[in-house]
C-alpha cells in the first residue's frame, strides 16, 4: 500500500455509492474511482469511471480488482455483503472494506439480529419469530397494538409493516408467510412491540474490535409530508441529529456499539466495515436497537459524506489494518441536508426514461451536490432508471439554512414527473 495514489473500486449503483465513490475522489491519496455498476452520475464525475459488473457478479468483479491492480474495494449494498463478497474478495488478496458473510447476518436475518441483541444485553424491542401463520396471529392477540411485523431477509427496506389493528396485522401475516410478498425474506417473520420516540441512524466504523463514530443523522423512512404514506428506503436525511444530544450519543457507545462489537467477535464474526445502528430514543433520552445495517444508509450517507474532511480510503484502509483506534475522522461543522427527488408513484409502479433537465444549473454552486441514485446517462441525456432518482444536498450554517439551499436547488430540477417532500428536517426545525 506504499502506492502514492490508491486505485478504488465502489460496489453498488444508488446514491449511496455516488456518495462514497465522490467522497473517495476527494482524496489527496487516491488517483482513481471506479463504479461497478454506477449510475448517470458517476458517469459524469471527474476521476470516475463506470464498470460494467453487476453487484453480484463476484467473478467479474474479482477479475476485474485484479486485473486494474485495485487497492482498495468498498461495497455499498447490503445485498453482495450478505452473499459473501466481502469474504470472497479477501480470499482472492483485495482489500475490501466491509463485513463477512458470517457479520452481515446481522441484517440479513432480522431473527439472528433480535437474538443477539437479547443474547448480549443489547436494548431493544420485545419480539417473538415466526413461520406459522396461526401461532403468529395468536401471538398478536395478547399483545398491545400496534405491533410492528417485519420480514425476516432482506426486502429493501421496505419488508416493514406497522400495525395499528388486527385486520392490518393479519393481512401483513398472510402476506408474508403465505402470500409470499417478500419471497425467501419473508418466510419467517419478527414481530415486535412498537416503540414511540424519534428515530435516528447512529454509523460507525469498525475494525473487528475498534470504531470510529461517523457522524450523526436521521432520515424520512415515510413517503409524504408529516411522515405519512407508506414506507420507503428513505425520502431525504439531515447530519447531525439533534436528537442525538452527548448523553445520548455515550448511552449509544456504552450500551450499543461497544457490546455489539463484543458479542459479535465472540460469536466468531468480529465486525468489519460500516456498521448502522438504527435507533428510537424514548423521551427519557433511552436509546434501544430497531434494526442494525451492516453498510452505510441511503439517504444518510449524502449528507454526512458532504460533511466529511478526513480522506475516506485512510479510514477504510486503518479499518482493514485493525488501526482504526489511531484514526480520526475531521467534519465541517456546518450541518447538511438531503432531500430525494423520486419518480411519482414510488415506492409502487413508477413511470422511467424522463430526461431530467436543470442539473447544470445547480451542480456548480458552492456546499450543494447533486447525488445521483436512479438515474443513467444516454445519448448525453441523464435520465430517470428508478424510484428514488436523485438526492439533492446543501450545506450551511444552520439546518433551517441548509434546508431552504436544498429546496431552491430542487426547484431547478425536472422531468415532468418527479416527486418530493417539502418538509425534510422537520423535526429538528422546531417552530419556537
Amino acid at each position: 500500500m506504499d502506492k502514492q495514489h490508491n486505485t478504488v473500486l465502489v460496489v453498488g449503483s444508488g446514491g449511496r455509492e455516488h456518495a462514497l465513490a465522490w467522497r473517495l475522489a476527494q482524496s489527496p491519496t487516491v488517483g482513481r474511482v471506479f463504479v461497478a455498476p454506477g449510475n448517470g452520475g458517476t458517469a459524469c464525475e471527474t476521476g470516475m469511471d463506470n464498470v460494467d459488473i453487476a453487484v453480484d457478479e463476484h467473478t467479474g468483479l474479482i477479475d476485474f480488482c485484479q486485473k486494474k491492480g485495485v487497492d482498495l474495494v468498498v461495497v455499498g449494498p447490503e445485498q453482495p455483503l450478505v452473499n459473501g463478497l466481502v469474504d470472497a474478495m479477501q480470499a482472492a488478496g483485495i482489500h475490501c472494506f466491509g463485513p463477512s458473510a458470517k457479520a452481515a447476518r446481522l441484517e440479513g436475518s432480522k431473527a439472528f439480529s433480535k437474538h443477539f441483541l437479547q443474547k448480549y444485553g443489547i436494548p431493544t424491542a420485545d419480539y417473538a419469530v415466526f413461520s406459522d401463520t396461526d401461532a403468529a396471529k395468536a401471538y398478536v392477540r395478547k399483545q398491545t397494538l400496534p405491533v410492528v411485523i417485519k420480514a425476516d431477509g432482506l426486502a429493501a427496506g421496505k419488508g416493514v409493516i406497522i400495525a395499528h389493528n388486527l385486520t392490518e396485522a393479519d393481512s401483513a401475516i398472510d402476506n408474508m408467510l403465505q402470500g409470499n410478498a417478500f419471497g425467501e425474506a419473508g418466510h419467517r417473520i419478527v414481530i415486535e412491540e412498537f416503540l414511540e420516540g424519534e428515530e435516528a441512524s447512529f454509523i460507525v466504523m469498525a475494525d473487528g474490535e475498534h470504531f470510529l463514530p461517523m457522524a450523526t443523522s436521521q432520515d424520512h423512512k415515510a413517503r409524504d409530508d408529516g411522515d405519512t404514506g407508506p414506507n420507503t428506503g428513505g425520502m431525504g436525511a439531515y447530519s447531525p441529529a439533534p436528537v442525538v444530544s452527548e448523553a445520548v450519543y455515550n448511552n449509544t457507545i456504552e450500551r450499543i456499539i461497544k457490546p455489539t462489537l463484543k458479542g459479535m467477535a465472540a460469536e466468531g464474526a468480529p465486525f468489519t466495515g460500516f456498521l448502522y445502528a438504527g435507533l428510537m430514543i424514548d423521551k427519557a433520552g433511552n436509546p434501544k436497537v430497531l434494526e442494525f445495517n451492516v453498510r452505510f444508509g441511503d439517504p444518510e450517507t449524502q449528507p454526512i459524506m458532504l460533511r466529511l474532511q478526513s480522506p475516506l480510503d485512510q479510514l477504510c484502509l486503518a479499518a482493514l489494518n485493525t488501526q482504526l483506534h489511531t484514526a480520526t475522522a475531521q467534519w465541517d461543522k456546518r450541518p447538511a441536508m438531503g432531500v430525494v427527488m423520486a419518480e411519482k408513484g414510488y415506492p409502487q409502479a413508477y413511470p422511467s426514461g424522463h430526461a431530467i433537465t436543470g442539473l447544470d444549473t445547480v451542480q456548480n454552486k458552492t456546499d450543494i451536490k447533486v447525488f445521483h441514485a436512479g438515474t443513467a446517462c444516454e445519448n448525453g441525456r441523464i435520465i430517470t432508471s428508478g424510484g428514488r432518482v436523485l438526492c439533492v444536498c446543501a450545506m450551511a450554517d444552520d439546518l433551517p439554512q441548509a434546508q431552504q439551499k436544498a429546496y431552491q436547488a430542487v426547484a431547478a430540477i425536472h422531468w415532468g414527473n418527479e416527486y418530493f417532500r417539502t418538509d425534510i428536517g422537520h423535526k429538528a426545525i422546531r417552530s419556537p
